[in-house]
């Protein structure tokens, strides 16, 4: 088991099904509603610049910086821009996707 940074245990097993489980539940819904126009995606964010953030030590945040091949964290804007475009007429034949906004992280 893990402590992340604010001092919340993680299992990254449990991590991991909880993911895959919003990831499956996606695509279920997508296909079921995608014959009444309605397009379901998610948006999967790596480390964020958000209070959270910048509430965890100087060390915690050279780790996460560190973990993200892009060599920054994201900020909220970057994650709202993401969200804008699932959500605009430019994303109109997309549906059941996650849209990895994490600077790199899952690619590695």
């Amino acid at each position: 088991m893990l402590k992340s940074f604010t001092n919340i245990s993680l299992n990254p097993p449990l991590l991991f099904v909880r993911n895959a489980g919003v990831v499956g539940l996606t695509k279920a819904a997508a296909l079921q509603y995608a014959k009444a126009g309605i397009r379901i995606n998610v948006v999967a964010p790596g480390a964020i610049q958000t209070d959270m953030f910048e509430a965890v030590t100087d060390e915690a945040k050279a780790y996460l910086t560190g973990l993200h091949p892009i060599g920054r964290v994201g900020t909220p804007l970057e994650v709202a821009n993401a969200v804008l475009f699932l959500s605009s007429e430019m994303a109109s034949f997309v549906t059941g996707e996650t849209l990895m906004v994490d600077g790199g992280f899952v690619a590695q």
